[in-house]
């Protein structure tokens, strides 16, 4: 039995699509909050919500709400983080 079909395809979709919508959502509220001058949320829990998944909500964030656009932490790391989640994911499709 593989990786995947211990965790179940949909369980896995529905992680992946609510991470996502998480991080797009981060982004949204992290740059509402920057405009208004109040509390932020740390970058570390910015790029821990790409890293757990949320590359795709993440870079969408980013760039639908122009946040975090001109540091390279961002605009390198959160590609950087999805391609290698995508092979290792590949990876595990065709090992397991």
């Amino acid at each position: 039995m593989s990786v995947i079909e211990s965790i179940g395809i949909g369980k896995l979709l529905l992680y992946l699509l609510a991470i996502n919508v998480i991080a797009f959502l981060a982004m949204g509220i992290d740059k509402w909050k920057a405009k208004r001058g109040a509390w932020r949320i740390p970058e570390q829990t910015l790029l821990s919500l790409v890293l757990l998944g949320g590359g795709i909500g993440g870079i969408a964030g980013m760039y639908t709400f122009r946040h975090k656009t001109k540091k390279p932490r961002f605009y390198i790391g959160f590609p950087a983080i999805l391609i290698m989640e995508i092979v290792a994911l590949i990876y595990i499709i065709i090992k397991y």
